[in-house]
């Protein structure tokens, strides 16, 4: 009997709420983005365009969303933050492309150009097909709590240990 009766409970657990999703105009899963999306330096020529992004189906709780971009497969040892942006409203379902730098109500963290907001793919030229992984965190707090001057590493950790939710669009580079 009680077989029964949990049987319609998972699913309706199951199938009550949905995933946080997060999409782009701009760059698709797994396929090459294109070179407006770039670092211009570095011996890149891009545009150093952030890309658009849209996302639904936050968790119910959720005061504030970040955004992070990074390459897994940069030859450091502890890959590359490229965009690291914070306390995004709750309100806001998208970003637009180019939107790095002007981002009301939110923060903009530095990346590992050392420079602050988003700063495109370049991988180094001869290494392959790099991954760069734009992730969306829904997080249950209007500001993330951090010390002046966080390195990315940090800022990842307590993304990692504050957030509802994750989901993540990866797409590639190559330097040719």
């Amino acid at each position: 009997m009680k077989t029964i009766f949990l049987v319609p409970f998972i699913a309706a657990v199951s199938f009550g709420s949905q995933a946080l999703t997060l999409t782009s105009q701009d760059i698709q899963e797994g396929t090459r983005m294109a070179e407006t999306f770039a670092v211009q330096g570095f011996g890149c020529t891009g545009d150093n365009l952030s890309p658009q992004l849209s996302w639904k189906d936050a968790p119910k709780g959720t005061k504030s969303f970040a955004i992070t971009a990074y390459d897994p497969d940069a030859p450091t040892g502890s890959g590359w933050w490229h965009w690291v942006a914070l306390d995004i409203p709750s309100s806001q379902q998208s970003v637009e492309r180019g939107i790095s730098g002007k981002l009301k109500d939110a923060r903009e963290m530095g990346n590992d150009y050392g420079a602050i907001g988003f700063g495109g793919a370049c991988p180094p030229k001869g290494h392959g097909m790099h991954r760069y992984q734009f992730t969306l965190w829904a997080l249950p707090t209007e500001k993330l709590e951090l010390p002046d001057n966080p390195s990315n590493a940090l800022i990842g950790y307590m993304l990692n240990a504050s957030a509802l939710d994750k989901a993540t669009l990866t797409a590639t580079y190559v330097s040719e």
